[in-house]
């Protein structure tokens, strides 16, 4: 089983998003996990969204990289630029992947309603799914 770790700024969402869709889709190939270079807690209307979808992340917290030094990982996935730029080196020998997707809280602050800045939410959770659902495949090439 591919351990791969979704690595984002503050894993409060996109990251978040990501681990809640591999553990969902992919969990009989991949253990999943995120994290951010920094904490920003767990964003509310991300696991809304998430929910809708049928899948449960109000468990989940926004964890520091650091606080998984332990696992040695085949994959580090950034899911966001900020995260790239800064990302550290894996001595262990993950392979480091960047995928970005646009940051739905920034969208968000310009929606005039509550549904229009959900669905920023809505439109970078189908395709952080539609990303996961390429893998192991897309990660291995």
């Amino acid at each position: 089983m591919l351990k791969v770790l979704f690595l984002c700024t503050g894993n409060s969402c996109r990251s978040q998003m990501a681990e809640g869709w591999a553990g969902n889709l992919k969990k009989d190939q991949i253990e999943a996990y995120s994290a951010g270079i920094e904490t920003h807690g767990l964003n509310p209307n991300a696991v809304k969204v998430m929910k809708e979808e049928g899948v449960d992340s109000s468990l989940h917290w926004s964890k520091h990289l650091d606080e998984l030094n332990e696992i040695d990982f085949d994959f580090v996935v950034t899911v966001c630029s900020h995260a790239h730029e800064t990302c550290p080196v894996f001595p262990r020998g993950a392979k480091v992947i960047h995928v970005g997707f646009d940051d739905p809280p920034r969208l968000a602050r310009k929606a005039k309603t509550e549904e229009e800045a959900l669905n920023h939410y809505r439109r970078v959770s189908s395709e952080i799914k539609s990303f996961v659902e390429s893998l192991p495949e897309a990660l291995i090439q």
